[in-house]
């Protein structure tokens, strides 16, 4: 363990040690505070950086960040930002297909990329001494990226297999996509980040060229790294490479909004499988909102690990898993969902889960939450913070996907935010959120084959119960 992480866990402990006043805020006997020292500073074609020094390693984490999700899609286009994401790796004018991966490797560096709702990502992990490589490559292929068919077709065959595996041939994986799709109405939220089948099937690649020049650019870009470097020379670097790109005029992401959804959704999803799985999803607010940091502390207080309200009552009896959960933790650009989800156990039945649930969401609005759940809830949360502050690549992820959602210095607050939460703050948001008319609820029904059916037997011999995210 890093010294500073040891401290501020210290710090931890020690704020949370003794009695909690009763009926006082959750943190009132926490005092943490994690400090977020980093520094701005935008480019003279609007593309913004955020620098954070950390000296305890010869290592940096390098991330670029683009405002293009699956948010942004047009109709029958769904699976575009994906579908960039996975042509960046095929080559620009000055680097042929897997040159890019080739040289982080032969440097000893590690790379990846992801796409969510509301952005595409990339990021490099590379020794401290080769930050101008990382930020070379970026650069270039930020505007040289040679999209061609002969590169085009082949990757579309692979994201097709890739959402066969992930979504089509997993039943969860349908039930929760089915159940996004019953959720929104209007938000491209309810579309697959992976695309539908039949618009990866469709898109051309003039769809992909005019997605990538539309929004893969500076003004629409965010440079992040933590690590060991010198502010002064990471800014000339950046200024080198990225700032001789071109300022180019960005019209801004598509402002959409979700109607109030003014009745409860249903939907059945029937597939083969071993077991029954139960998933409700609540509208609620991002981050930005003040009814946040009660939304997390509920997310805990019902689903978070083996102390929490749903596993007590339910994976104990009726239930081999389950989990509560929001969007990205609430970091998103437009408000999203909420979900309690279980996998129902062999011989059990899908409707006495969906009970226990709302049994318990009720039983909150009317008796509020004990001072020992809220200071537990409260630990819980900040443990899992600290630790995952020690990650270079964490705290690099954060600090893009709060500034692409909104504003990285909400961060700060994050902690201090949870520690004023109070009893009467969880029963406000249950009561306002977790309601009939704002629920959708999917239930997956097996049909099972005969391995299905052995395997149902096997695990209802050997029931273990845990308790975790999707």
């Amino acid at each position: 363990m890093h010294r500073t992480i040891a401290l501020l866990f210290g710090i931890l402990l020690a704020a949370s040690s003794g009695p909690a006043r009763a009926g006082g805020p959750a943190g009132s006997a926490s005092l943490l505070k994690i400090p977020w020292n980093v520094t701005e500073h935008r480019l003279s074609n609007g593309m913004r950086a955020l620098l954070l020094p950390d000296r305890r390693a010869p290592v940096i984490v390098f991330e670029v960040w683009y405002g293009a999700g699956s948010r942004e899609e047009l109709p029958g286009k769904t699976g575009l930002a994906h579908m960039v994401e996975h042509m960046m790796f095929r080559g620009t004018k000055k680097y042929g297909p897997k040159e890019f991966s080739n040289l982080v490797k032969r440097n000893g560096g590690r790379h990846n990329a992801f796409t969510s709702f509301d952005y595409t990502a990339y990021y490099e992990e590379i020794a401290s001494d080769r930050l101008e490589l990382v930020i070379k490559l970026e650069a270039d292929r930020m505007v040289n990226l040679v999209l061609t068919k002969e590169q085009f077709e082949p990757e579309r065959k692979v994201i097709l297999e890739e959402r066969r595996m992930r979504t089509d041939d997993r039943p969860t994986g349908v039930l929760f996509e089915q159940l996004r799709a019953a959720a929104f109405h209007a938000h491209t939220y309810g579309n697959p980040i992976i695309g539908w089948e039949t618009d990866i099937r469709s898109y051309t690649l003039e769809d992909m060229r005019a997605f990538y020049k539309r929004y893969y650019r500076p003004s629409n870009a965010i440079a992040v790294i933590v690590g060991d470097f010198e502010i002064e020379e990471a800014i000339r670097l950046l200024d080198k490479h990225f700032g001789a790109i071109p300022a180019a005029p960005f019209a801004g992401r598509p402002d959409i909004r979700e109607p109030s959804q003014q009745a409860e959704r249903r939907i059945i999803v029937r597939r083969q499988a071993q077991l029954p799985y139960v998933a409700m999803a609540f509208h609620t607010p991002n981050f930005k909102d003040e009814d946040a940091p009660a939304l997390s502390m509920l997310e805990t207080i019902l689903g978070g690990g083996e102390t929490s309200r749903l596993y007590q009552r339910l994976v104990r009896k009726d239930a081999l898993s389950l989990g509560a959960g929001a969007d990205y933790t609430y970091i998103s650009v437009d408000p999203a969902l909420f979900y309690l989800y279980s996998q129902v156990a062999p011989g059990k039945k899908t409707e006495d889960v969906e009970r226990v649930i709302q049994e318990e969401v009720d039983l909150i609005v009317r008796k509020g939450v004990s001072q020992e759940e809220l200071t537990r809830a409260l630990r819980s949360l900040e443990a899992q913070t600290v630790f995952s502050m020690d990650s270079h690549y964490f705290r690099a992820s954060l600090l893009g996907r709060s500034t692409i959602a909104s504003n990285w210095r909400l961060l700060e607050d994050y902690l201090p935010a949870l520690a004023r939460v109070k009893s009467e703050d969880i029963v406000r948001v249950a009561k306002k959120y977790f309601v009939p008319k704002n629920r959708t609820t999917a239930v997956l029904f097996p049909l099972k084959d005969k391995k299905g059916k052995r395997a149902a037997r096997a695990a209802k011999k050997g029931k273990t119960a845990k308790s975790g995210g999707r």
